[in-house]
């Protein structure tokens, strides 16, 4: 990607910004475009080699990035996530909290273990991050949180009873921390993409479901294109909090 800044950058110019999930997907699309914008990026997943990448890619277009191997279910690694971004750059000024399973099933065939996971990625993940980072925009005086939701965090659907729940929790506590941050010049930002072509659907255990999505012509978006959603929420002027970003690929007509 290039390294020329849009004309309206100067809120992300020089900020630093955390990405969980960035190996793959939205988060390593996010990550990119950030850099582009002149954001030092901080990016975290379990997958090392493939951040190593992407900072390889980053830090030759004329970016900033540092990898940072993170389980967001792990709260040693959240905690070394953050104290390894203060020791680096001093602040925190954007958290994209991106990383997330979809590990769709019907209720009655659905494994206890999937539906524990997609709790401890996609909310207790968030919301322990969240909680490490908070202090230190609070701190700043200034900080943006941007959590990656879904339409099914917004609308259930059919094998989707887990997932829905925790994106319907990821809603919930984004708006309820809203509440209480925005007093304080923190902003908050809800990401609810539709279809993406990205690795979630390959991570469905249920042979049937797989065999029927893969039957269905559905729309995608392309990771970028969410990634661009994400520059312009956070990219605004700093009295400018955009709270909600539902964004579906157009022709889709199902959830």
């Amino acid at each position: 990607m290039s390294n020329s800044q849009s004309p309206d950058s100067e809120y992300l110019s020089d900020s630093v910004a955390i990405v969980t999930g960035a190996s793959s997907g939205i988060g390593e699309a996010t990550a990119e475009v950030l850099a582009t914008e002149g954001a030092s990026v901080v990016i975290a997943a379990r997958r090392v080699e493939k951040l190593e990448a992407l900072a390889d890619r980053i830090t030759t277009s004329g970016g900033d990035a540092l990898v940072v191997e993170t389980d967001v279910t792990e709260e040693a690694d959240i905690n070394n996530l953050v104290e390894t971004t203060m020791d680096e750059y001093g602040r925190v000024d954007v958290l994209v909290n991106n990383a997330g399973v979809m590990l769709l099933e019907p209720l009655e065939r659905a494994d206890r273990s999937n539906l524990r996971q997609m709790v401890e990625v996609n909310l207790m993940g968030l919301m322990n991050l969240t909680h490490a980072v908070v202090p230190i925009m609070q701190q700043q005086d200034s900080g943006h949180v941007v959590n990656v939701s879904s339409v099914a965090g917004r609308e259930t659907m059919v094998s989707g009873s887990g997932y829905n729940a925790t994106k319907f929790g990821v809603n919930a506590f984004t708006d309820a921390i809203r509440q209480e941050l925005s007093p304080q010049d923190i902003r908050t930002t809800i990401i609810e993409p539709g279809a993406v072509d990205t690795e979630l659907p390959t991570h469905i255990p249920d042979e049937q479901l797989l065999e029927q999505l893969a039957e269905m012509d559905v729309p995608t978006l392309a990771p970028e294109d969410i990634a661009r959603g994400i520059v312009y929420a956070t990219n605004q002027p700093k009295h400018v909090d955009v709270n909600e970003l539902m964004i579906r690929p157009t022709g889709q007509t199902m959830n």
